[in-house]
């Protein structure tokens, strides 16, 4: 370490010195847990509804060079950049996968398709894609917090693909096996390619949003490659000249990418793994949606108005969003109307053609609350829903923390149905079964052969 550029070394050493051995035994049962749920999700995500799977996926067999990393649902190989930045794309256009809230970060997203590539380009074993997946995960936990997700809201700056590509450039850079000097290199050159605006929320096709996780996986991967093969980069990214935090950030906290380094992993143990498919700013709104058309055992005909009450500083992201999965006033009806929220649901507007979830989101509202529930903003995504009903009484509940959260952690038989049910929208019976078994081996997998060659077929929907 020297002390031109202490903490960008400190994390170069530390990726670069980094192991499967290094993981805590917890740290690494809870990531087998999330690259379950992640690889589900980015299964489901090649259904042909999905318009972004299919835009990028065509863009990559266009242009795509050839090589060892599958594409997943294209029934064809590409080359392990190209594949990064596709596979990424897949990885959040569901909306379904593992998210940190604290961090307001979907890293899941981008280090499952940066680990499956490289992995497959070099013949890594499964061990090491799960670790490389924690390692990313946890990397990206640690720019966002340096950087201060509720700042880079504030600036319009999406942390998940800002601080993604510093994550997937750790994960890649490890499993290239990039010594300390050209680790330093990959994370100066993501540094100059990490980008993200949260201007895709004006995209109403939600092409946009998981683009941006793709950025990032690319990213990260290209920027190794070219650390490995001596492409010269900037060597004191995070503590002089230019500095990258303060790029993104007017408050960042520099000490907080390598406190606690390779003790505490909270990028990983504070993962939630998503009980709905949309924004998890609206989880806590739905559990309580759901507790309260269940304790008053309600229909929907007997709501005539259905009210949110949310954090100002993430209101906008929330309130009439064009985006589907990002609109209180369609996500809560649909639930309401419906009784239940498939990923799907993003991707067809049940507006045109389910009449109560038209006349529930007509009288939807969005209350922009400055107090308790801003304060506690981005550590809590507490949401209060109140349904006026038919006659004018009012019932109403909060949701501070959601289920699939740490703290109330969804049952294996809730994981293994989620999987189910995410997984048999693209798979026939036995290939779903093939999936699950692979997804639960890959830990004792010599590669990662078996899991791509069951991803890379096309969908059966």
């Amino acid at each position: 370490m020297t002390a031109r550029a202490p903490i960008t070394d400190r994390l170069a050493g530390f990726i670069a010195n980094f192991s499967p051995r290094t993981l805590p035994a917890d740290v690494g049962a809870y990531t087998r847990i999330l690259v379950s749920d992640g690889l589900g999700v980015l299964c489901a995500a090649t259904h042909p509804d999905v318009t972004a799977a299919q835009g990028i996926g065509a863009f990559a067999e266009k242009v795509g060079g050839t090589g060892q990393a599958t594409l997943i649902g294209r029934g064809r190989k590409t080359d392990p950049v190209t594949a990064a930045l596709a596979n990424g794309t897949l990885g959040y256009a569901a909306d379904f996968e593992p998210h940190h809230p604290e961090a307001i970060l979907h890293p899941v997203a981008v280090m499952i398709p940066t680990a499956l590539a490289l992995c497959e380009a070099h013949g890594r074993s499964g061990a090491e894609a799960l670790a490389a997946v924690a390692l990313g995960c946890e990397i990206t936990y640690r720019v966002s917090m340096a950087m201060n997700p509720r700042e880079l809201y504030a600036r319009g700056f999406h942390p998940s693909a800002v601080a993604g590509s510093f994550g997937a450039a750790a994960a890649a850079a490890f499993l290239l096996r990039l010594d300390e000097k050209q680790t330093v290199r990959t994370l100066g050159l993501a540094a100059l390619q990490t980008s993200g605006l949260l201007a895709w929320q004006d995209d109403p096709r939600e092409d946009a949003r998981p683009f941006q996780m793709g950025l990032a996986a690319r990213n990260g991967v290209m920027s190794a490659m070219l650390a490995e093969q001596g492409f010269g980069a900037p060597d004191r990214i995070f503590d002089g000249g230019h500095v990258v935090l303060d790029a993104y950030s007017g408050v960042a906290e520099p000490g907080r990418l390598t406190a606690g380094l390779g003790e505490v992993w909270d990028g990983v143990m504070e993962l939630a793994i998503k009980p709905y498919p949309c924004v998890s700013f609206l989880h806590p709104a739905l559990d309580a949606l759901v507790r309260l058309l269940e304790e008053h055992d309600l229909t929907p005909a007997q709501i005539d108005k259905i009210s949110l009450r949310f954090a100002e500083a993430g209101a906008h992201c929330v309130d009439d969003n064009p985006l589907k999965g990002h609109s209180a006033q369609y996500i809560l009806p649909v639930r309401a109307a419906t009784g239940r929220l498939s990923f799907l649901d993003l991707f067809t507007d049940r507006r045109k053609t389910e009449p109560e979830v038209a006349r529930l989101a007509a009288s939807a509202e969005v209350i922009r609350d400055t107090g308790a529930f801003n304060d506690a903003f981005p550590d809590f995504y507490m949401g209060e829903v109140t349904l006026t009903l038919t006659g004018g009484r009012q019932v109403s509940a909060t949701g501070k923390v959601a289920r699939g959260y740490p703290e109330e952690l969804l049952s294996q038989d809730a994981l293994d149905a989620k999987f189910a049910e995410v997984t048999a929208t693209v798979c026939t019976a036995e290939r779903q079964a093939a999936l699950a078994r692979a997804v639960a081996e890959l830990h004792d997998a010599p590669d990662v052969g078996t899991l791509t060659t069951l991803l890379e077929s096309p969908p059966n929907a």
